[in-house]
This record gives structure tokens, sequence and C-alpha cells, in this order.
């Protein structure tokens, strides 16, 4: 039947408008005709002669539904004066359905099928979905998985942490990097890793209050991890919206049914002063349920056999919520060994359950670090005492692992992984890293003015200024604000971060220094925007028009990197070192390029003076990283305070039993250090090898290339920026629903990882970013590019002849967090045929039919494709033979690879759990677990076909 020829009661589609779904014929008069379409509940009428409808007619086999809802599989079809009879199955019995019982909704998924229903799009679209399955293939079987695009430096103790941990199931581990190294990093790696692989969905973060802002900043700035604040304003919000009946009923009888503002949400950032305060959040944050849980400073978390703090008793509650669990400290056994004892215990309350043989173990992890320090420097000859040592803890394995060529490593290994705590802590060192700056600090005593004669003394005399309410006198007698005037235009154009306690403090001198020094400054305080602060760093790291200083409060010594500057100014001194060492930390990073300047302008005669001396004589945090600082102020506390006040004789026995207690607890740091946890924190090999994995899908255009091509299509446009910059913005043609996170007013964005550490105002573009990852899942779940029809003009082949290109991949219905595509990849596979079939894939590559292939006019194309079906439908079926000896192949690669991963790691944790009680059965067991549950999926798996570009020759 000819596709002119309309009879009411036939079912057609429309071409421009699918969302229609399948319209009935209603009406033919003259040279008009109209539809029905009862899904949109829609009239359309057309002009026969160039309607874009093309007729539905569904072939044998093919399922078909009726407006009631039932489903058959078509097994005959009956052309009653043009209008078609199906003869279908329901399982049990062949029924005769006319066309016009059809539901008005209808989904073409088979490439085929929307081709036949006009729902073919042009080349492009095709070449796309091509290109994004090979990328998918490529991607999902990658190591760097879960690693690419965060916003960091690619160092090796951070990646290597990040991928042992994130692959773990539900991991609960406690990270304990020292100051610098970057702990929240690697928390934000291993969420970033554990979302985008599957394994996690839902995670809650718990700092405290001063930290909100900072990690809210850090998870969205450097992984694009948007987690949402629950606060008492979020409580107060919900009561307000409360004013319904519903709600009146709860507030009567109980609210067990009220609104749980931690269930609404997936990924959540709280407070845990918050949660220690309000026992309804405190229920509500249990009740939800977490796939994995973050507990910044995890050291205030005070804990004793006698009694528990009430935070202790939060974080514990809500780690029985919690599947995995990552709490971070810098200082691990700071407050002693039992509130070490205790994080572990949050970890591991099966493991860590007797402070008393923790106690005990901790004395045999000493003599086996010095064993193992001896077998490191000096690998072949180890005495009998030695080896008496290591047999207690790797057994009769011993003699076979010294017989080894790698003999000392092969030890070192197999102790790692019978260590006690190797597998739920990691901690590295400053030390051990390397590569940090050297610290200069540059003292600059000035006489205390009169002005200050009254707050000389005690803590408000580390901020004076804080207490003169008139600016203008201040700025003007204060001997700091001069200095600094004339320091910056000594440094000039060198960059300059000052930083001092108060918000009041850094916009008076921010003001000072633009109006009146003429100095090119940015603020960067607390009573500013998220996007005022983000215009204020751009600034201060722009280095050709931006601003030489950056005046911050203390919130500017939290959660910005300034490494690119190398002159800090510590306007006032803080009270507690560890806000100390947070402000140097603002440039004292890895790559950090050269010797940072500590400028430290302090008024003498005044608590500045005597807070000076005892950070630099007593605890020398100027020059070096002081992880002990606060456990010392504690130490010392009653001088520290007399000496504050104005006691002169408190001050030399002040720093004098400082400087003593900081060389004892470094040494004792040193000493108990465990040199096993230390090198389990960083295996340097590992790490480099997935950092080349990682940038080798970075390095390349393949990521820009990529969203050209789909922008080109979804309608986004593209405006050059800068090197290796451009801006995005909704086009004319724009694909709103296919691509996410796109403003109005568009974006810019960088592709370069050097640009984007500098240029925190650019969205770092990767394969991982969430455009990037959408417009692929948009791709792949959508039709687009499913069926294109195209002219190609070659001498070899006739005119009029057809060819089929076809991609494949494999289908494997399964649970996300099986991981599945490590072992069985998209896996794309691409023939082309002709209508003989002819295998012609590998003389007409894809590349080049992309190449020589064209679009055909619309109008024309609708008028082949009804003449073309017959050999179109032979070519499918040539394509699908072709393809079905492929699968079983990629099944059995599947599973050997499964076999690989899964087989040596349950034995080796078996063996393990033996000796070392960390290992948890659970972990086994979950192992064994995700092994049967991928065997059947794959053994499930099938070659679904993704799309076909019908070529016609010319």
């Amino acid at each position: 039947m000819e596709t002119s020829e309309f009879v009411i009661g036939q079912r057609w589609v429309s071409h421009n408008d699918s969302v229609l779904g399948l319209g009935i014929v209603t009406d033919v008069s003259g040279r008009r005709v109209t539809l029905g379409f009862p899904a949109a509940d829609e009239e359309r009428t057309y002009a026969i002669d160039n309607a874009p409808l093309s007729r539905i007619i569904f072939q044998l086999g093919e399922e078909i539904e009726t407006f009631d809802g039932a489903k058959y599989i078509v097994r005959a079809v009956e052309d009653l004066d043009g209008v078609l009879m199906y003869h279908a199955d329901d399982g049990e019995n062949i029924h005769p359905i006319s066309e016009v019982k059809l539901a008005g909704s209808v989904n073409f998924s088979a490439p085929h099928q929307r081709l036949f229903a006009g729902q073919f799009e042009r080349n492009g679209a095709f070449r796309l979905r091509v290109a994004t399955l090979q990328h998918l293939d490529r991607l999902r079987a990658s190591p760097a998985q879960g690693l690419i695009g965060a916003r960091t430096q690619h160092l090796p103790h951070q990646i290597y942490i990040a991928n042992e941990v994130a692959r773990r199931h539900a991991p609960r581990v406690l990270l304990a990097d020292e100051v610098g190294l970057g702990k929240t990093i690697e928390a934000g790696l291993i969420l970033h890793d554990q979302l985008q692989t599957g394994r996690a969905h839902r995670a809650l973060i718990v700092v405290p209050d001063s930290l909100v802002h900072q990690w809210l900043v850090e998870m969205l700035r450097r992984f694009n991890l948007h987690f949402s604040i629950i606060d008492q304003s979020r409580y107060d919000a919900l009561k307000e919206e409360e004013d319904d009946v519903d709600a009146l009923v709860n507030h009567i009888f109980g609210d067990d049914d009220s609104v749980n503002p931690f269930e609404s949400e997936q990924l959540v950032l709280c407070s845990l002063d918050f949660l220690v305060n309000s026992e309804k959040a405190q229920k509500d944050a249990q009740a939800a349920g977490w796939d994995m849980m973050v507990v910044d400073e995890a050291h205030h978390l005070e804990w004793s056999p006698e009694q528990a703090s009430p935070e202790y008793q939060v974080v514990e509650s809500l780690s029985e919520a919690s599947q995995g669990l990552l709490l971070l400290t810098a200082t691990p056994e700071q407050m002693g060994v039992a509130s070490h004892f205790a994080r572990l215990r949050l970890l591991d309350p099966a493991r860590f359950h007797d402070l008393e043989a923790f106690r005990e173990e901790e004395q045999d992890y000493e003599a086996v670090n010095q064993v193992v320090h001896r077998l490191r420097d000096n690998p072949d000859s180890i005495s009998a005492a030695d080896k008496a040592t290591l047999a207690e803890w790797v057994g009769d394995d011993l003699d076979e692992l010294l017989a080894r060529d790698d003999n000392h490593q092969a030890v070192i290994d197999a102790l790692l992984d019978r260590h006690g705590t190797g597998r739920v802590l990691f901690r590295n060192t400053r030390a051990a890293i390397q590569g940090f700056p050297e610290r200069q600090p540059l003292p600059e005593p000035l006489a205390c003015p009169p002005l200050y004669d009254d707050t000389r003394y005690d803590v408000a005399g580390l901020s004076p200024e804080v207490s003169v309410p008139d600016e203008e006198q201040w700025l003007a007698e204060d001997p700091r604000v001069a200095w600094l005037e004339k320091k910056l235009a000594g440094l000039r154009p060198a960059k300059v971060v000052v930083i001092c306690a108060n918000a009041s403090t850094a916009m008076a001198l921010e003001h000072y220094l633009q109006l009146r020094a003429g100095i090119r400054s940015a603020a960067f305080h607390e009573h500013l925007s998220l996007i005022e602060r983000d215009r204020a760093a751009a600034y201060f790291a722009d280095t050709e028009q931006g601003a030489q200083a950056l005046i911050c409060s203390e919130i500017g010594s939290e959660g910005r990197n300034f490494q690119f500057a190398h002159h800090l100014v510590l306007f006032d001194l803080p009270a507690n070192p560890d806000l100390l060492e947070q402000r140097i930390g603002r440039l004292d990073r890895i790559g950090q390029t050269e010797a940072i300047r500590i400028h430290i302008p302090y008024l003498q005669g005044t608590s500045q003076e005597v807070q000076y001396r005892w950070f630099q004589e007593g605890l020398n945090a100027f020059a070096e990283s002081c992880s002990v600082g606060v456990s010392v102020k504690e130490h010392v506390e009653d001088l520290w305070q007399q000496a504050l006040a104005g006691d002169s004789e408190s001050l030399e026995p002040l720093i004098a039993r400082s400087a003593e207690e900081t060389d004892r607890l470094k040494a004792l740091l040193h000493n108990g250090r465990d040199a096993l946890i230390e090198m389990n924190s960083c295996r340097r090999d590992v790490a480099e090898a997935l950092i080349e994995s990682i940038e080798q899908e970075e390095s390349s255009a393949q990521v820009r290339d990529y969203l050209m091509q789909a922008f080109d299509i979804l309608g986004v446009d593209v405006e050059d920026h800068s090197e290796h910059a451009d801006v995005l913005k909704p086009g004319e043609q724009y694909q709103a629903g296919m691509v996410t996170g796109l403003p109005d007013d568009g974006l810019t964005v960088t592709w370069d990882r050097e640009q984007a550490l500098h240029r925190e105002d650019m969205a770092f573009m990767s394969w991982e970013h969430p455009m990037v990852t959408g417009v692929m899942d948009s791709v792949t779940s959508s039709g687009l590019g499913k069926a294109a029809l195209s002219n190609l003009s070659v001498k070899a082949l006739p005119a009029g002849s057809l060819l089929l290109e076809a991609v494949f991949a494999v289908h494997c219905p399964a649970p996300e967090n099986l991981q599945l595509t490590r072992y069985l990849p998209v896996s794309p596979l691409r023939l082309v045929v002709d209508v003989n079939g002819r295998d012609l894939s590998a003389a007409l590559p894809h590349d080049k039919l992309n190449e020589l292939c064209s679009n055909i006019r619309r109008r024309t194309a609708q008028a082949i494709v009804p003449r073309i079906r017959a050999e179109v439908e032979t070519m499918v079926d040539h394509v699908e033979g072709l393809a079905g000896p492929h699968l079983k192949p990629l099944q059995q690669q599947a599973l050997d690879r499964l076999d690989q991963a899964f087989v040596p790691e349950i034995h080796r944790l078996e063996a393990l759990r033996r000796v070392n009680p960390a290992i948890r059965q659970e972990e086994i067991d979950f192992l064994r677990q995700q092994q049967d549950a991928a065997r059947e999926a794959i053994s499930h798996a099938s070659l679904a076909l993704e799309g076909i570009r019908v070529i016609v020759t010319s």
C-alpha cells in the first residue's frame, strides 16, 4: 500500500512530533487528512501531498499493546481494505486485533522500527551514538574510572589511598595524613569514586560547625558533588510549611509521619554541633540510613572506658546506620591511646572491643616496626631474633618469602596484609611524602601605640583594633597598617595573602589599601556570598590585571589554597596553634614552587609578642608543621594564660616547658609511628600507574571533540574564551532535557587541569563531569541516533545499492554496584552488510563512511523509507546473524576477568582472616555474593542492536 493512501482507522506517527504518540485516521476529505492522537488528546489536519507521517505496520514477532493495556506478540497480519488486522498471541491463544484498538502511546525501541516510523536522524546523530558507545566502553573498563576529573593535583599518596579505599565494599577507614597532605581531598576522591561507580548513592558528611561552608565549597568546586546543608533553619522552614490538617494531626498524635529532611536528599552535609543539640535531627539522620558517612576532625570525639562525650555518642549511633565510614584526623594519637582506640572502635566494634588487648598489640607493632626498618636498610642480613619476630607475624610462609628475589619487599607486603590496623588506618607524613617548601619566618617587631594601652594583654590583645570603635583612628595609628602598605609596595608585583582574625579588620584593611594606598587588593571574608568569594579569589589569581593582595579573615585560612603565592602576612596571631597551621597551610602545600616567606608584624610589649615567642621558641610552629600544638597548649594552659595576661615571669618557663613537651610528643609520634602503615598508605608504583591512566584520559582532546560533536546536535553554542577555555550557552535549538547543568546565561569551562587549578571560576570539563556523563546517559537512554539514512556516491558501487551499517552493544541488566562493565564492557560491535549479506565491515571503516556519506533531504528520505523496507529488514537479519557468534566469547572473557579479580582476593582474605581479625567476614561474604551475582548476570547478557545507518548509493 502506498503511503499516500489514507483510510479511516489506520495508525500513523508524526515525524515532526513523535511525542504525540500513535495517531488514528479519523477523516479523509479532498486533499486533507485528519488524525486523532489519543495519548496527547489532540487532533491534527495535514495536506495529503506533504503530510509528515509514516504508516505504522508491526511485523511478525513484534509486541503490540491495546488501549486497555493488554500485550500480544504478532503472529500474522491481514489487510482488510486498508485497515490491518493483527492475529496476535497472548501466550495462550491467538486473538484478532484491529489496529484501531492499539494503544495511543508507542515507543519504537528497535532502530529499524524507528526508521520505518519515520523517526530517523541525520548522519551526525548516528556518529554521536557510535562515539558515545566507544567512549563508554573504554572508560568503564579503565582502572582510572571514578578518579577522572577531580579538580586536584595528581599526588601519588592521595590517588593511592582513594583507589585502595574506594574499591572496597562499604569501606570503614581512618584517614590520618598529617596537616597539608589533603585528607579532605582524599575523602572527596573516595566519595566521588563510590558515587561514580554506583558503589554508593547516599552520603552524609558530619563536620564541626566552622567547617560546614568549607566542605560544601570543596565538594562542589573540586568534585562537582552538590551537598545539601541540613541545619536548624531547614527544620524551621519545614515547620512553617506544616499548616495543613495532616500536620495538625501529627502535632497532636505524634510526628512519626512527619517529613524527614535527611531522607529527601541523597548527599547531606551537617554540623556535629547541630546534631548534638537536636535530638530530632539525630533520630532523623539515623533513620535515613547511609551508604557512606564522613566525619572530619575526628580527634575531637572524646571517649574513655568510663564515659563517652555527647559528640562521640552521636557519631557512634550514626555510624551504625551507615555501611561505610571515613574518619578524618591529622593527629590520630594526639589525645592518647584510648582515644585512638575509640575511633578504631567506631570503624569496627567487633575487631576493636578491648582497650587493654589493643595496648598490647600496639607494643608488638613497635617491635615489628624496628624489624621492618632493618629489613629495608639491609635486606640481605637479618638476625635470628628478627626472624623469630617475623615468624610470629608471617607464620610458615616466612622461609618461602625470604627465598624470593624480592625477599624484603615480599616480607613487608605479607606483614602489611596481616597487620592489625593496616586495613583501617592510612597515614602519610610530610617527612615521608616530601615535596613541601621551606618556611621562612620573618618577624617584624613594632612599637605598640598608646591607642592600645588598655588592650595590651589577654586574648583581646591579639586583635586590639577590634576594641577601637573608630575605624579611622586605628587605621591611622596602628603601625602594622603603615608597615603593611610599605611592605606590599616593596614586594610588588608578588602576590601576597594577608590573614587576620576578624572580618571587620579585613574589610577595613582592604578599603584602606584599595582607596588610599592605591594597591590592588581584594577582600575575602564570611560576609561575602559564595559567588563574591569566587570572584575575589579569581581576581587575586589573575596574573595580569589581578589583585596583588588578598585580605582574608580567618575563614580565608579554610578551604582555599593559594600555593601560587609565596608571601604570607599574619596581621595578627591566633590563640589556637591549629589555626596558625591552617593559615600557613593555605600556601604550604605540595605544589608550592618557592620558599614561603611568613611576615609576622607584632606589637612589642603585648600579648602579640608573647604569642609570637611561644609559637616561635616554644613550638617552632612557623618554620615547621606542628601537629602537637594543641596538646602542648593543654599541657601548659595555665602558664600560657598567665603570660598572655602580662605576667612576664611566666614567659620563659612557658617557652621552656612548651619546647620540652613539643620534643617529647614529637619523639613519641616518631617512635610510635607504624612504618607498616606508612608504607601501606602510599605504594608509589601503584599510584603512578593510576595517575598515568588518569592523565591519558585527560591529555587527549577527546572529551572536547566529543562534546563539540554533541553540542552541535543538542543546540549548545560554543564561544572561544581563551586558550583551553570556552563559553557554553544555550542556542536556538537547545535541547535542555539532553544537557544538564547549563545555566541560561552560559558557563565558562576549561579543558585543562592546570588552568582549572588556578581558575576556580571555570568549570573543569572531563569525562566524569556531570555535564559529560549526563550527555552520554541522554544519548544511550534516548532514541537519538538510533536510525539514520544517508547517501553515498562512489564509483565502485552501482547507483541504488543499499548498505546497512549497524552497531551492537552488550546488554546485561544488573545492579550498578556489581560493576559488570569492568568485566563485560559495552563492547560495541560494528558491522556493514549489503542486501546479499556480504560482510563489508573491514572494507568500509566507520571513519571512512563518515567522510563519504552525506545527508538526504527529509522529504526525499520519507519517500525512500517505505520502498526499501523489505531490503532493510533482510539486512537487519543478516547483521543479527553475523553478530550472534560474537556473544559467547565476550561472555567467556568476562567470566575469566571476573574470576581473576575475585578468586585470588577471596582466598587471600580468607587466609588473612585466620591471622588478622581486622578482616571482616562480612567483606568476604560480600565478595562471594558479588561474584555469584555477576556470573549469573553475565550468563543472561545479550547483544542488542543499538543503531543503524541505511546507506543509499548514487
